[in-house]
């Protein structure tokens, strides 16, 4: 991957001049937490939240020894729900103050893609919160429509129907404006727009109408194909023109009072945002020029999260803030408009990451580790053993800072040549084992070494990681983190306890599936994209807490059920003003009867046929009645329980 490094070059620090801040530092919690995260002076993740206008903060471990309380085992989805709220006051407030300091003549409107999280107690909170500011939902199908329409009390918010619209769609679109919802239909295709007149006159309700269109403008990062003349949404400009014209011949163009264009998903740069809004701009002022009256300007979604806290304009990341996104749409639209007299119409963006991701993250026990660190060695060879394994011996003895490549080079090959006897029946088990455990311990001691110096090869660069132990997550990547193996996505990845204490192994996690790509084998850090994690070695009988953080965005919709791993607990909390904190729900995640139904199996009908096996079974006389007994009753819990790991 671009920009990859090895994390295990951060300098190894003495016990006791490890510190909190050292562990923010090699973290990047301050960079990429935003003020929300951050490491308390016990070396504790802690949030940071406003309540009552004032901020405090609570250790992510305090709720979770509340969870486990409350019999809510990891792994878990937590949710701050203040951390919604503020990231909804953030996004009005900082417009709001664009606005007025460019006495801009109109207002903001923020809209939610349903799309980017469905959860109902999410959703709802949006738009409790959000009803102080009017902000509203974006829906892309039916479903979604229903959602909007029975969840938004506030009618001055608006909903904005994207996507593919049958005449069932349209006409709960068209109910909900004869009930005084600014509801808007964004044309996608040209062959919409017959079905929403026809709809219209049927109903004898006149729609809110907008269209989307293709920007040439194309965005930086990962989801730039949302953006240019390949996007798949849209209508091209000679389409444009057959909906205006059908418009008029419906004696309807009053009706097109909306311009749609989506800039792209998680855009980096913000020079990218500013010539999409100047392009969007010019469309905007050829539709007044058409005769249609106009009057809303929707920005789509863009404003990305700094996944990496790089503050760069590298595909995770964000070289910009809230404020000046912000300023840069307002601005630029007042320079297109003013010199022409057009009126400023209302401005809305439909920012989705940028509003859910902080309020969530996943967080996962350790259950077991797999290191690649050498076993005790014997202080010399048994008399008659081969010369390879002497000569591997040997190179043991002799690496120091000066000659690491060669002896790296050494004992890779005589490691291969025993390889290569036992395959042939020359050498024996053990050999083999002891020439691959001394080759471990070369090579552990040439990575030692390697912070110091001053060039090293590709081999020696990529050494750490091929050292770096295995944690295994008490978790299902495919169902809480699918975006981590679909499109390479990076989160941040830290533990949230021991943080005064120095991590001192280099890891990669590993999921609960039976999978290869069930693994996190690149991290976010301050220097960028790196392919281990610095973590604690486990302790005996105490549980090791890791979080993912800034899930909020798609995680949960997208997740599969990958070797029937199921949903996780979820629980959502609310910081009060003195520190305290509410469990406002609690969502016990799927038993293992749950996700079996799920692909068509019927929980009572696999009972009855394993009572059957187990009778036959007893008749065989290969059990007693007292063992089916047990067996029924273990299979029985086994169904109720929970798909992930219990201890």
């Amino acid at each position: 991957m671009k920009g990859s490094k090895s994390s295990s070059k951060v300098k190894d620090q003495t016990p006791s001049s490890w510190s909190a801040e050292k562990s923010a530092q090699l973290y990047g919690i301050q960079e990429w937490g935003v003020n929300y995260f951050n490491i308390s002076e016990q070396g504790e993740v802690i949030t940071t939240v406003e309540s009552n206008g004032k901020k405090v903060s609570v250790p992510l471990i305090k709720i979770v020894e509340g969870m486990k309380e409350r019999g809510l085992d990891m792994p878990t989805v937590l949710r701050i729900e203040n951390l919604l709220d503020q990231r909804i006051k953030a996004l009005n407030d900082a417009f709001a103050s664009a606005i007025k300091n460019a006495d801009y003549k109109n207002h903001y409107r923020g809209v939610f893609p349903i799309k980017v999280n469905q959860q109902c107690h999410v959703i709802k909170e949006i738009a409790r919160y959000g009803s102080h500011y009017h902000h509203g939902l974006e829906a892309g199908s039916k479903a979604e429509l229903i959602i909007a329409l029975s969840q938004l009390q506030n009618h001055e918010s608006l909903i904005i129907c994207n996507g593919y619209k049958d005449a069932a769609f349209v006409d709960l679109g068209l109910y909900a404006r004869q009930m005084g919802i600014p509801c808007f239909f964004v044309l996608e295709t040209p062959a919409e727009l017959p079905i929403i007149l026809a709809r219209s006159k049927a109903l004898e309700i006149e729609p809110l109408i907008g269209v989307r269109l293709k920007l040439a403008s194309m965005v930086e990062g990962h989801w730039n194909e949302d953006s240019g003349d390949r996007s798949i949404f849209g209508l091209s400009t000679n389409a444009l023109l057959t909906v205006i014209e059908q418009l008029k011949q419906a004696n309807m163009l009053h009706c097109l009072q909306m311009l749609h264009s989506h800039l792209g998903s998680q855009i980096p740069n913000i020079r990218n945002i500013r010539s999409g809004v100047l392009e969007a701009c010019q469309f905007y002022r050829g539709l007044i020029a058409e005769g249609a009256p106009m009057g809303y300007l929707d920005l789509g979604g863009g404003l990305a999260v700094d996944y990496e806290g790089s503050q760069s304009n590298s595909t995770h990341s964000m070289n910009y803030q809230l404020d000046e996104y912000c300023i840069n749409i307002v601005e630029t639209i007042q320079e297109c408009f003013d010199p022409l007299g057009i009126s400023h119409p209302v401005i809305v963006t439909e920012s989705g990451r940028a509003l859910v991701a902080y309020s969530s993250m996943l967080l996962f026990n350790i259950l077991d580790v797999r290191d690649h660190k050498p076993g005790l060695l014997p202080e010399s060879l048994p008399e008659g053993s081969h010369d390879l394994l002497q000569n591997l011996f040997s190179v043991l003895k002799t690496v120091k800072l000066n000659n690491i490549q060669e002896c790296y080079n050494d004992s890779i090959y005589y490691r291969d040549e025993v390889r290569e006897l036992f395959h042939r029946g020359q050498a024996t088990l053990r050999e083999r084992a002891l020439a691959e455990n001394i080759n471990l311990a070369i090579l552990d001691r040439i990575a030692e070494l390697l912070p110091e110096a001053k060039r090293i090869s590709h081999e020696l660069e990529d050494l750490p990681e091929l050292l770096s132990d295995i944690y295994y997550g008490n978790f299902s990547l495919f169902q809480s983190l699918p975006d981590i193996w679909a499109l390479d996505q990076i989160f941040p990845v830290m533990p949230i306890h021991r943080l005064n204490e120095e991590p001192t192994r280099d890891a990669v996690i590993a999921d609960m599936t039976c999978d290869c790509d069930g693994k996190i084998d690149h991290f976010s850090s301050p220097e960028g994209t790196v392919n281990t994690l610095k973590l604690h070695p486990l302790r005996e009988h105490e549980e090791y807490y890791l979080g993912v953080f800034l899930v909020g965005a798609y995680q949960e919709t997208l997740g599969d059920l990958h070797n029937l791993f199921g949903d996780t607990n979820v629980v959502s909390v609310h910081i009060n003003e003195d520190g305290s904190f509410e469990f406002v729900r609690e969502f016990h995640g799927d038993s293992i009867a749950d996700v079996l139904s799920y692909v068509e199996y019927e929980p009572k009908e696999m009972q009855e046929q394993f009572r059957r096996i187990a009778e036959r079974a007893v008749r065989e006389g290969k059990i007693t009645v007292a063992m089916r007994q047990k067996m029924l009753l273990a299979f029985r819990e086994n169904l109720q329980g929970s798909t992930y790991f219990e201890r």
